[in-house]
Order: structure tokens, then sequence, then C-alpha cells
């Protein structure tokens, strides 16, 4: 994970994307299928790069164009909300136009708006370059994996090209935090943004030279009032969180945002129940075990998503630390996330099943947030940044991986792409909603700390420290929650044995 991650530093794990349905082993293979592998390879690393990369290049940006704490968040939340909130759109329109179309069409667009939010002379801009990002990723993404799954046709080919594409997602998030890191400190921020084009450029022209042309023989119809309900009301939702810091809780532009969403999202779930072509079949939710599994990829990926932001502030506006070492800095926390990921899956699950495993995962993440509260403006990186890191990484190790692989388990085929479409939303959305929060939270506790004190630089260094301590504390909590929705409502003992429908992909 995250399929993710992340502040404003975006998930530390890189998002995950629609899981394809599985293909008759006797088609043909391609004879140019592992070109096609290294493009769809260099398109993934470009989607999950961006996750990361301008993460570490926030502080530079914000010190460029000038916008304030309250509006950081938005650098995130506007790109994780446009790809999570049309994900399940961009898999059905490559199915109704094609997948190369759309994978051409997707990586063109993700250029073009990178270009245009590295040359932003504006915060506004800026946030509108991230937007579109966001929206074509939503595109580009799912043909990505359609492409990858009709290409390599036998079952053990296709093992390897998602071991492949797998491992492009674990490793490109902390591929990311160093080339962030790199590029912001000898270069600018902005080429954090640039640096897409090159990739653009290679995958574009593989994929044009490679791909096959057509489109799916069976073309789905596409549910534009579900697309247009479920959309409108997860901005909403994550809108009124955001403007809860400039405007209060009292406001109308919070509440009133925050009543439209649900009505908005529950107008969304009454309608996928009456159209015959639901953009998400609510029986993909009805299981206890998946309903389970979303809520805690949710609630986790809000977590994550703030504090990852936070601790990106405090190393390098509070200890000094340069972009390339706050990219260093944050390793050890992908290192032990990515190790613990592989012995939970593949070890601890299939023994103690995840009743035990998911809440305990939770809990260490939560400690390790809790170790990050006594930070101050003299803390060592060994002493008082690393243990914290650690727990965390190993925590969502724990935890996020097994909830991800059972968010799947036993749908129906049909299902298995809008299954795992569904879960990437929950984490994309669960992103976004967690950093507008716990921005919101931490730009109001700055400002409460500071009334009736002069405004000293040390006094506002101290501002800072309390504003990121209280971050840590309320992502605290959305980890012991999601631990207690995890101890009581995932079933006691092992998963039940029998593959599931669409093979994993661990981003």
């Amino acid at each position: 994970m995250s399929k993710s991650p992340k502040p404003l530093t975006e998930e530390v794990a890189a998002p995950q994307v629609p899981l394809p349905v599985a293909v008759a082993d006797t088609d043909a293979p391609d004879r140019r299928r592992w070109w096609v592998l290294i493009v769809i390879a260099i398109a993934q690393l470009m989607v999950v790069l961006d996750v990361t990369i301008v993460n570490i290049a926030m502080p530079s940006a914000q010190r460029d164009l000038g916008f304030s704490d309250g509006n950081r968040q938005w650098i995130v939340t506007a790109y994780a909300l446009a790809f999570g909130s049309l994900l399940l759109l961009g898999g059905r329109l490559a199915d109704l136009f094609g997948r190369k179309i759309a994978f051409l069409v997707g990586i063109a667009g993700f250029a073009g708006s990178s270009a245009l939010a590295g040359a932003a002379p504006s915060f506004e801009v800026l946030v509108t370059g991230r937007v579109l990002q966001g929206l074509f990723g939503a595109l580009l993404a799912p043909a990505a994996l359609a492409v990858l799954n009709v290409t390599f046709t036998t079952a053990k080919e296709r093992a390897r090209a998602f071991g492949v594409f797998g491992a492009i997602g674990g490793a490109g998030g902390a591929f990311g935090l160093l080339l962030g890191g790199l590029l912001t400190e000898h270069l600018s921020w902005r080429w954090t943004l640039y640096v897409n084009l090159v990739f653009a450029v290679v995958a574009f022209a593989g994929g044009l030279a490679l791909m096959r042309k057509g489109a799916p023989a069976v073309r789905p119809r596409l549910d534009l009032p579900g697309t247009v309900l479920g959309s409108a009301g997860l901005f909403g939702l994550v809108y009124g969180f955001a403007n809860a810091e400039t405007y209060d809780w009292s406001s109308p532009m919070t509440w009133g945002a925050l009543a439209a969403a649900v009505l908005l999202l529950t107008g969304f779930a009454w309608w996928q129940t009456r159209t015959p072509h639901p953009l998400l079949p609510l029986r993909v939710l009805a299981d206890r075990t998946r309903g389970a599994s979303f809520l805690v990829m949710a609630i986790a990926s809000a977590g994550l998503f703030g504090v990852s932001l936070f601790l990106t502030y405090y190393l390098q506006s509070s200890r000094g630390f340069t972009p390339v070492r706050t990219g260093l800095a944050f390793l050890p926390m992908m290192g032990s996330l990515m190790v613990v990921a592989q012995l939970s899956i593949s070890v601890l699950l299939p023994k103690i099943g995840p009743k035990i495993l998911v809440p305990l995962g939770l809990l260490t993440s939560a400690a390790g947030l809790a170790l990050l509260t006594a930070l101050d403006l003299d803390s060592g990186y060994a002493a008082g940044v690393l243990p914290g890191l650690l727990l965390i990484g190993s925590g969502i190790g724990l935890s996020l991986p097994p909830a991800m692989s059972l968010s799947i388990h036993g749908v129906r085929v049909e299902d298995a792409g809008v299954a795992s479409a569904a879960v990437n939303t929950m984490q994309q959305v669960g992103g976004a909603i967690g950093t507008a929060l716990l921005n919101t939270l931490a730009a109001s506790a700055a400002t409460a700390y500071l009334v009736g004190k002069s405004s000293t630089p040390a006094t506002v260094a101290q501002a800072q420290l309390h504003s990121y301590s209280t971050a840590y504390w309320w992502s605290a909590g959305l980890f012991v929650t999601g631990a207690v929705i995890a101890a009581l409502t995932f079933h006691k003992g092992r998963p039940e044995s029998g593959e599931p429908s669409a093979p994993l992909v661990h981003m």
C-alpha cells in the first residue's frame, strides 16, 4: 500500500487499481507481450510515482506559490478525489471505447495535466492540474491493467506479469520519495511534475506501436445518473471537511456541503438498486467480510494520508531536513511495510485469520503515531522519528494487505473488476477525506495555540509542533476506530479456502 504510499504527502503506499477478470488460458499468446508489459510498467510507475513524488516537494511549492496551511491539503485531496471517484467510470469507458484508446488518451491527458500543474503560476492552477491528473489517471489505470490481462493468456505467464506489475506499485512509492527529493533539491519542485512527461512519451509511443486495436465485443452501458450522484456526493463530502478550517463547522459552506453529500450518496445507493446497469452493484458490498474490509481500508487510508503530510512538514520546516534527506527518512517505513506485508498475507492470515491480525496491525500503527506526538524541535531522527515510522509501517503491513485480499475474496467473476475498483475508491476517497479533516484540525489547533501569544518565531514554531501533534493523535484515533470495527465485524478463524475470482495485485 498501498495499492498508496502521502505531508502533503500522499499515501506512502501507491494507489490501487481495478483487478482484471480472468481470461481463458486457451487464447493465443501475443508475441509482443513482454514489450507490452514494459510499456504498461512504465505507465504504472508514472501513476505510482505521482502519489509520493509531489509530497516531498510540497513545502517548496507552498513557499513559492504562497498558499496557506489551510489550503495545502487540496494539492493532495484534488488528485485523490478525482482519481478515486472516477475510477469506476474509467473502467467502464475502457470497456466501451477500447483499452488501447483509453490507455493512450489517459497517458496523453496525464502528461498534459502534469505540464499544466508544473508550470502553474498560482495555487488555483496547480489544483486544477492535479484534478486533471486524477481524472486522466482514473482512465489510464484500469485500461493498463485490462490490457495486461488480455495480453497474457496463460496462468503462469499472467501470474509473472502481475507480479512485475505489483512490484512496480510497491517499489514505486519509495522511488518517488527519493526522486522527489532529488528533483526538488537540485532543480525545482516543478520538476516533480515535469518528470511525468518523460515517462509519458515512452509509454505513449510504446502503446501506439505495440498494443492491439479494437474495442471489446460486449460493450457495457454507462450508468450516467449513478456517476453524477456518486461523484458529486464524494466531492461534497471532502469539500465539507476541507472548508471547515476556512468557514468553521457552523458555516453553511461546511455543514451544507456535508448534508448535500449525504443526500447525494443516499440517492446513489438507491439508484444502484434500480438501474439495470449499476456503476457499483450493491451485492459487492453486501458480504460482511468485504464490507469490513472496505471500512478498514477507508479509515486506515484516512489516517495514513494525513500523518505523512505532517511528518514531511515537521522534518523539513521544524527540523531543517533537505528534500532528499526527507525522502530517505521515510524509507524505513516503506521497507517495514513491504516486508511485513509479505509475512502477513502469506503466513499469518492463513493461520490466524483477519479478526486478530487486522486489529493488531491497526493498533500497532496507532502506537507508532502516539510516539510521534512526543516530537519536539530538538528530537533526533534515530531516537524520535524512526521508532514511530517502523511501527506505522509494520502495522500497515499487518492490516491492509489481508483486508485488501479479503475485499474481493469470493466475489463473482463478473464482479471482480468492480469490487477491486470499489476497494481502490475507498482508499483514495478515504485518504482525501483524512487529509482534508486532519489538515483542518491541525490548522485550527495552530490558530488556537497562538491566541493571546505574541507571534515570535519560537511561538510560531511551537504552534506548528502543536498542530502536528494534534494530527498524530487524531490519526491514531482513526486507526483505533478501524481496529474496533475490524474486531467486531470480521469472522473468526481462517479465511475459507479457495482462490479469489481474480488475481490479487498488491500495490
